[in-house]
């Protein structure tokens, strides 16, 4: 019998230097997509896929991270008083109960692998998710409840994967597909940012994960992999050569790369055109910057 994943690993610990400066003295994972901080849409999806407790997997620097899903008294007295029940809702859905989140340092950054290693105790011998805030995918139905409820079906470990193209497998881990069956592909083997030449495949795995315990055990060997770092995907791999099921999971759903500033910007755009109370101004704005500057050249 499949067990119940209700856990969810949020590694957290980055520098975020591709945002420097404004990552000198605020975590990544609280910058902004137009009113709401990239950590707050990995939570929201976490919990329509059924999370019912959040590891943070943090480093020195994070404690506005921590503070985030705090309870603000001061501020919801005044917005109570004021009566903005409207910003006093927003407001309340970001507090966590006590007790839902927990946190682990990585004092080191060692890889993504050594990262959710940091987490075994808290994990135990359960299944787990795994949510990279980087990764933000805008869907109807959130990603990583659609991985759920494909895992009902096949159990195991599954990835998010989507396809990419050729050229630019060295920036992913990358699926070696022996079985497709729609939206679900069985993997014979995975393989870190593989060279365009050598990559098995071009669908590549992005940061949503539902993962086996043994997962822990592999990573317990700390075997350095592709950068000199303890890969995930290595730990994912070596399952599969035991010959426990690997699969990856083709989601409907637009992925951001909000790990770069080209994806940040990008999905800025996606989101706030989405928005009923920003779609009419902004796009207005848009065509007109566009003609702006197709009229200077």
């Amino acid at each position: 019998m499949k067990r119940k994943v209700t856990k969810a690993i949020f590694p957290v610990a980055g520098l975020g230097t591709r945002f420097l400066p404004a990552t000198k003295s605020i975590p990544k994972e609280i910058l902004t997509l137009v009113d709401r901080p990239l950590i707050q849409y990995a939570i929201d999806e976490a919990r329509a896929a059924g999370i019912t407790e959040f590891i943070f997997v943090t480093s020195r620097g994070k404690s506005a991270l921590e503070d985030y899903f705090d309870d603000a008294p001061e501020l919801e007295n005044q917005l109570r008083k004021s009566g903005k029940t409207q910003l006093l809702d927003i407001l309340e859905s970001t507090n966590m109960d006590s007790g839902a989140i927990a946190y682990v340092r990585q004092n080191r950054a060692l890889g993504l692998g050594h990262a959710v290693w940091c987490a075994r105790r808290l994990v135990g011998d359960e299944p787990f998710a795994v949510i990279l805030t980087d990764d933000v995918i805008a869907a109807d139905k959130p990603c990583l409840q659609q991985m759920m409820e494909a895992y009902e079906e096949t159990g195991g470990n599954i990835v998010a994967a989507m396809e990419v193209p050729h050229e630019r497998t060295s920036s992913y881990g990358v699926l070696d597909i022996a079985e497709e069956n729609g939206a679900v592909v069985k993997a014979k083997g995975m393989v870190e940012k593989p060279k365009p030449e050598v990559a098995p495949s071009n669908l590549a795995v992005i940061g949503r994960y539902i993962l086996t315990p043994e997962i822990m055990n592999n990573l317990n060997a700390k075997k350095q992999g592709a950068g000199g770092e303890i890969q995930l995907t290595d730990a994912i791999a070596e399952e599969i050569s035991k010959g426990n099921p690997v699969y990856g999971y083709r989601f409907r759903g637009q992925r951001y790369d909000c790990g770069s500033k080209a994806g940040f910007l990008q999905a800025t755009v996606a989101f706030g055109l989405a928005r009923e109370d920003l779609r009419d101004e902004f796009s207005d704005y848009l065509t007109d910057l566009i003609a702006m500057r197709s009229a200077a050249e």
